[in-house]
């Protein structure tokens, strides 16, 4: 006997948006450096299956051409806040799981990711990856470096 009408989990799950489906995993999420700085979500426009450059993303951000724009390895943006060290708090323990949790949900729902940093000291770094449907969603925050 089969049902129909019932729907994979999958597929209600295509339903929810990327923002309905990341931001629980924000609440309260800091991203560290010299200031610690809060963690969003972001959608870009472009729908291509090719990796973003630096000039689409200066385009989609309306950056003049002198600003500052790179992009770095992955493993760079989570390094930092998923790797445990031995002299961290319960506070920062539970920070480092958030960032795991985040990240595995990042992988999961997104292909061809991307990170950029924009600017030299005050920072902004966009995670970016395609969705299933092709629309291009992620994460932003910044990271102060002086």
């Amino acid at each position: 006997m089969t049902n129909e009408n019932s729907k994979s989990s999958d597929e209600v799950l295509k339903n929810i948006s990327f923002s309905e489906q990341v931001t629980p995993l924000l609440t309260d999420l800091l991203y560290p450096s010299e200031s610690d700085e809060p963690v969003e979500t972001v959608t870009c426009y472009f729908k291509q299956a090719e990796p973003l450059t630096v000039s689409q993303l200066k385009d989609w951000l309306l950056l003049p051409p002198s600003t500052y724009v790179e992009e770095i390895p992955e493993a760079d943006f989570w390094e930092p806040v998923t790797t445990e060290q031995d002299w961290y708090s319960d506070d920062e323990k539970a920070r480092t799981a958030q960032f795991k949790h985040l990240k595995q949900a990042l992988e999961n729902d997104l292909a061809v990711r991307q990170v950029f940093q924009v600017g030299e000291s005050e920072i902004e770094v966009y995670l970016l990856g395609r969705q299933v449907d092709g629309e291009r969603v992620g994460i932003k925050t910044k990271i102060i470096q002086t």
